[in-house]
């Protein structure tokens, strides 16, 4: 199983429809499966009716899921963007400013580093250098 994190913590995943992964994926695809090499700018063109992205982080250390996702949102997609795998609690307020809605993470992750250890990172955006410059 898996557990979904977002700014208000641990909940269940509510997304209904099946992910197609991208070398499989037809022009009808609704939700994308990316791993993490994947080119966005590959995608152009086939973003629209696409109303979910996952992206891979096949591990803490690999960070191309954060470029593919702020590219991802540079290119104009506007439907959800979930990051998938080994995304660690200290990277959630990275994953949010690079444009993912919400973080997937496996249960065992999840019994590693509870809910208070996402949440003190769930205000992104009031502690990043750029608001301690503006302040």
């Amino acid at each position: 199983m898996t557990v979904i994190v977002t700014d208000r913590g641990f909940g269940p995943d509510n997304w209904r429809g099946e992910f197609t992964a991208l070398a499989e994926a037809g022009p009808d695809a609704v939700a994308l499966d990316l791993p993490a090499d994947t080119d966005p700018a590959s995608l152009a063109g086939r973003l629209a009716g696409v109303a979910m992205i996952r992206v891979d982080f096949p591990v803490f250390s690999d960070g191309r899921g954060f470029s593919i996702a702020r590219q991802l949102r540079l290119m104009g997609y506007a439907g959800r963007l979930r990051a998938r795998g080994h995304v660690i609690a200290d990277q959630y307020a990275m994953a949010r400013r690079s444009g993912f809605d919400e973080v997937e993470i496996s249960d065992d992750l999840a019994a590693r580093q509870p809910p208070a250890d996402w949440l003190y990172r769930a205000d992104w955006r009031a502690h990043d250098y750029q608001a301690r410059l503006r302040g």
